[in-house]
Formats: C-alpha cells, sequence, structure tokens
C-alpha cells in the first residue's frame, strides 16, 4: 500500500476557542489523494461542537477540569485482577470519557467517514450502529445493511474471548459484549468489516457495533484504541504497522495548527531519546513509564520514591495518556513540584485557585522550566505546556493538578497538553517509549 502523508487542518484548538469573535472560517479543502483534512472535535466548524458554549473562559476551564476527573476515574478503574501514513489528527474539547484527538476514519464497503476519537488507554473499536438506542442522534452512525464487506462473529471465534465480558447465552449464534467506558455502560454486537486511516485499507477489522448505550461518556462517532491489548488498532495491524506508531499533538493556543498520527516504523525520528515501556498485566492496555523525578527549573523536586514507583500489584506508577487534558501526580508528587514552582514565582504576587488549579496569579508569570525526567531520557516542556492563560490574559495557572483526593489512585498521568508540540513515540516490539521536540505545524 502507499505511503501516506495526511495533512491535518486544525480549526479551533485553544480552551478559550468558543469565545473568539469574528466568523469562523469553514473552508476545508476536499480531500485530494493521500491528503485528509479533518476538525477539532468541538470547534465552530464541527459537527461535534456542543449546542451551548460557556460563557467565559473560567467556566469552559471548569468544565474541563470536572471531565478530566471523570477521564481519571475510567483509567483507575481499569485496573484488573513495515508501516507507512501519517493519518489526520487534531484536537477537541472532550465530552467527559472522549479523548481530545480525533481522526477521520472510513468503515465498510463503500466507505462510510467517521470522526472517531483516540484513546491510546483503551483497546476495542466502536461505532454507533443503526438503530443503536441511547447513541446521539444528531451523530451518523455505521450503516451495516449497506456494506458489502460486513459480517458478525460467532461466540466460538478467537475474538469473542478477547473482548470483556462477553455474552454468548444458550443458543445464541452470535458473539456480543458489555464493557464500562467511564460513567457510561455499552452493548455491542461483535462484528468485522473494512477499516481505512488514509489510504491503507484494513480488511476484516474486529470492532464493537453499538446497539445500546446509557450515559453521555461515548464518543458520538465512535473511538478507535491505540492501547496494547489483543483487539487494539496496534495489535490488529501489526503485520503492517509492526505495532509501531507516534502522534504529534498540536497546541491549543492557535485556530491553524496541525498534527499527525504516524503509523508503522518508517518515517519516524531516527535520533529521539526513549525510556523503556513497562508492562503491567493488570492493567495491560496501558503505556507504563518509570519516571524517577520531576525538575522544577534547576533543582530537583523533593518527590518520595514510593510517590513515583512502578508496582504492578497496585496499579501504580506513571502512564502517558492522549485522553487526560491536564497532568496528574498523586498527592505527594504534585505537592512538591507545586511548592518548588511557587518558590521560583513568589515574585509574581499572591496565590490564588480557579478550581482544580491551585497555582494561579493574576497577570502573566515567568515560569521556570519543567522537566520529566524518566530513565534514560528526560523531557524538558517549552512553556506553553507549563502553564494556561486566560483568553483576557487577567489569570495564570500551573497546568497541571493533584488527582483528586476521593479516588484512591496511585497513577500519575502525563496528559496531552505536557505532550503537545512532541513526537512521542511508542514502539511495542522494542518496548520503549520516546519523546523529541517538534513543532506540529504544516
Amino acid at each position: 500500500m502507499a505511503t501516506a502523508l495526511l495533512s491535518l487542518l486544525l480549526l479551533v484548538a485553544n480552551v478559550a476557542a468558543s469565545h473568539v469573535t469574528g466568523p469562523p472560517r469553514c473552508a476545508t479543502p476536499p480531500d485530494e489523494g493521500s491528503t485528509v483534512h479533518i476538525l477539532h472535535a468541538f470547534g465552530p466548524c464541527s459537527p461535534l461542537r456542543p449546542a451551548d458554549p460557556f460563557a467565559s473562559w473560567e467556566d469552559t476551564l471548569m468544565d474541563l477540569l470536572s471531565r478530566d476527573v471523570s477521564r481519571l476515574i475510567y483509567l483507575t478503574s481499569l485496573a484488573a485482577s513495515a508501516g507507512r501514513s501519517f493519518v489526520p489528527l487534531a484536537p477537541g474539547r472532550q465530552l467527559l470519557q472522549i479523548p481530545n484527538y480525533v481522526v477521520r476514519a472510513k468503515v465498510g464497503s463503500p466507505p462510510q467517514s467517521m470522526l472517531v476519537a483516540l484513546d491510546n488507554s483503551n483497546d476495542a473499536a466502536w461505532f454507533p450502529c443503526s438503530g443503536c438506542v441511547g447513541c446521539p442522534s444528531a451523530s451518523p452512525s455505521f450503516a451495516a445493511a449497506r456494506s458489502s464487506s460486513y459480517r458478525t462473529l460467532p461466540c466460538g471465534s478467537p475474538q469473542c474471548g478477547q473482548v470483556p465480558n462477553p455474552t454468548c447465552p444458550a443458543g445464541a449464534k452470535f458473539c456480543a459484549f458489555n464493557l464500562t467506558y467511564g460513567g457510561s455502560s455499552i452493548q455491542a454486537g461483535l462484528v468485522q468489516d473494512s477499516l481505512a486511516l488514509a489510504s491503507d485499507v484494513v480488511p476484516y477489522y474486529t470492532f464493537g457495533c453499538l446497539q445500546k448505550v446509557s450515559g453521555n461518556s461515548v464518543p458520538p462517532q465512535g473511538l478507535l484504541g491505540l492501547g496494547r491489548g489483543p483487539l487494539s488498532f496496534s495489535s490488529q495491524t501489526k503485520n503492517l504497522y509492526d505495532s509501531t506508531f507516534s502522534y504529534c499533538l498540536p497546541s491549543f493556543k492557535s485556530l491553524n495548527f496541525t498534527g499527525t498520527l504516524r503509523l508503522g516504523p518508517v518515517g519516524q525520528p531516527k535520533r529521539i531519546k526513549t525510556t523503556p515501556l513497562l508492562s503491567n498485566p493488570r492493567r495491560s492496555s496501558l503505556y507504563y513509564v518509570n519516571m524517577i523525578g520531576i525538575r522544577v527549573g534547576r533543582r530537583v523536586a523533593d518527590i518520595p520514591p514510593s510517590a513515583l514507583a512502578f508496582d504492578p500489584a497496585t496499579g501504580a506508577g506513571t502512564i502517558i495518556d492522549s485522553g487526560t487534558m491536564f497532568t496528574r501526580l498523586v498527592t505527594p508528587a504534585y505537592s512538591a513540584v507545586r511548592d518548588e514552582f511557587r518558590r521560583r514565582v513568589k515574585s509574581a504576587g499572591p496565590v490564588t485557585s480557579l478550581g482544580g488549579f491551585d497555582t494561579c496569579y493574576s497577570g502573566t508569570v515567568t515560569a521556570p522550566s519543567i522537566t520529566f525526567m524518566f530513565m534514560g531520557m528526560n523531557v524538558t516542556l517549552p512553556p506553553d505546556n507549563v502553564m494556561i492563560h486566560s483568553s483576557a490574559g487577567s489569570i495564570t495557572c500551573l497546568a497541571m493538578a493533584a488527582a483528586p483526593d476521593n479516588m484512591n489512585s496511585m497513577l500519575n498521568v502525563v496528559a496531552n497538553m505536557q505532550q503537545q508540540n512532541h513526537r512521542v513515540f511508542f514502539d511495542v516490539p522494542n518496548a520503549r517509549i520516546g519523546f523529541a521536540r517538534e513543532s506540529c505545524t504544516a
């Protein structure tokens, strides 16, 4: 299959984007060859945009923080006993556990286009199918009857044993399954059909055809799991892409930034610092890494080693997650980073709070650098990945927070705001993850 290079059109990527004045620029060029344009999931030109945007930047931020909490609860709940393509990728505001970045996928024969959320902490793919009870009525659904390559999977199929909670009651011919995604419950039939990202078509891709949904946490046009389990995109396409991919997430600051999802080992950075990818059989989907410290300016924060320690038995440790917006650290780790940060900027005036952000200042702040220290590599964040600014410039906050106290979480989550404008490289066969600075622009 031909190598595909896809450019992305990011229409709105600022948490204050709902408040940009003037008419939105919605002229999107048509798809041509291997170039596919996609929309910010909830920008002014997106069909997924909320009907009632928030009145102020502060209200928008409160909403995003509350949705991040839902995402963290979902991640915590996961504890249980040759390639060649650039794929369209762009940021969008969350709907509860919906990741912030979406790609355009084509499902079936002839192909039906869907804007699907990416989630590297989830395995299965699912799409709302015609007749789904509880699926968003305003979003398109997959019409299985229109696809000549669609087929259901029987209860005895190997894939039926790989989905969570398969249901095959006596006399049932076809496999179905139930799962919980954030605050939603999902019932789906297990099916196969062709799936295309960019110009590469994957035949017989296994996914869930949503039949019933309760709750509002499910991405309206579906989800593509980039986790590590047997039914993830990485696993199902390992003969094509060798379970290797990277992404570059664009900043939230501009209307016209672009990002890419690059599939397969071809075209990945030749010189990139990496850290070992850790395996946790109790949370097999998650991308664990060994964080050994966090430096604020030139000083390493005084974090107790136990706050960063990887423990497969409890699920403790650090993960790289595409669906959480702001990095969350367990309380001892966050407190040490926050306190050192405040010491470095004490001349900025009194500290205020805004919702889940407890280190905010009036006006602009010259922030010290923050460096995530992993085994084998350091990742120093640019200023735009450290601070979040109000649309009016009156409030500036440290864009990290402690994990909510009521979650009993021992999980540190390196979230997408801190990953932005980096090429993040996932090399599963060689058990490593890499970071390289890259401007995610066309």
